[in-house]
């Protein structure tokens, strides 16, 4: 169930060979915010030579004019120019491109549509995915899309978990070989690998998450990050490949968000980050009297109890040794059970996450 993109010059020689090879692949990119930009800019590579871009959308225009579509400043454009957002508009693209390989890439975090991915499946349609909220939400959700992936339609997750570090690929390749999981453990978020890489207690947490956000690596609006919500929905993805039938309520999280901060907007969060600082700093200082650290951990062991939150861990830890906004994921098998089997690289970034959407969207194509 894993897919892959490609990356090349929307609209000028894309290799020498480009002038006599046909477009393997037709595809429709919803999404150009960071990342879908991010792989607007892989496909004016040597790499997506093959991709013939039909239709891209932002949250409310789109553009299926092959001439607009060329543009390299088609991300801006779409910002103001360009037709109402329609669906049936952008598949029709794809139907009269005359490739075979069409493929639907989801680069954004809605999930309206990623509830659609089900029925673009069905329809015969590949669809490539950063989208976490099918596959990592409600337990039905993830069975009508472990079913719509029986037919020949593919789907393309790499970049749903680690931002394209092969951790999906890995488990299901171990349990293909009849390996199975009996723990895992980690750390999912960049963002919050970042911040907790960070902190120690000598600096308030909340100018750190200040400089988190203005380099990118959180949500605009951070408590999307520090909820824990999406470490949640990597958890289940990965319980979920690994035969592990967990809904979301199955899933203990703790959010780092105070309640009385969940209500608010956004701007008004931002204002009171400072909330924040006293009860971290409490239990950093516990921590550091015992010689550990914090780190924000997922885990699941093999009865199916999963949790995700803040821990302390101790120096030696293998999350206590983590760089920036690297991810960590840690699998014990019965296979690999003396010592675990070890996942690690940067989780966070736009460039990383698209090209992990182009690497599947190209292994749809054999390319």
């Amino acid at each position: 169930m894993s897919a892959v993109l490609a990356d090349k010059p929307l609209g000028a020689p894309r290799s020498p060979k480009a002038p006599t090879e046909a477009p393997a692949i037709a595809i429709v990119l919803l999404g150009t915010g960071v990342v879908g930009g991010a792989l607007l800019k892989l496909l004016c590579t040597p790499a997506a030579a093959r991709i013939r871009l039909v239709g891209a959308a932002n949250s409310k225009r789109q553009q299926t004019d092959p001439a607009q579509l060329a543009s390299r400043g088609l991300r801006e454009q779409l910002k103001s120019q360009g037709d109402p957002r329609d669906n049936a508009t952008l598949l029709a693209a794809l139907d009269a491109s005359g490739v075979v390989t069409k493929v639907i890439v989801d680069a954004t975090a809605n999930a309206s549509l990623a509830a659609r991915h089900a029925e673009w499946l069905e329809r015969g349609y590949h669809v490539v995915t950063a989208n976490k909220a099918l596959a990592g939400g409600e337990l039905t959700g993830w069975r009508a899309l472990q079913a719509a992936t029986a037919g020949a339609a593919r789907y393309g997750d790499s970049a749903t978990v680690g931002a394209g570090l092969p951790v999906l690929s890995t488990l299901r390749r171990l349990r293909g070989c009849g390996d199975a999981l009996l723990t895992l453990e980690g750390v999912f978020s960049g963002s919050l690998s970042y911040l907790f890489n960070q902190y120690d207690g000598s600096v308030p947490f909340s100018t750190l998450l200040g400089e988190a956000r203005r380099l990118g690596y959180t949500e605009p609006d951070p408590r999307s990050d520090l909820s824990g919500d999406d470490v949640a929905r990597k958890l289940l993805i990965l319980a979920r490949n690994a035969g592990f039938s967990l809904n979301t309520d199955e899933v203990e999280v703790e959010s780092l968000v105070p309640e009385a901060l969940r209500p608010l907007s956004t701007e008004a969060f931002l204002d009171r980050l400072v909330e924040l600082d006293a009860p971290l700093a409490a239990r950093a200082a516990e921590a550091r009297g015992r010689g550990h650290v914090l780190r924000y951990l997922a885990r699941l062991n093999q009865r199916g109890h999963a949790r995700v939150g803040l821990v302390e861990v101790p120096a030696t830890h293998p999350a206590a040794r983590l760089y920036g906004t690297d991810n960590q994921f840690a699998l014990t098998t019965t296979r690999y059970n003396t010592q675990p089997l070890v996942i690690q690289g940067p989780g966070a970034g736009p460039e990383v996450t698209a090209q992990a959407l182009l690497g599947d969207v190209l292994a749809l194509g054999g390319i």
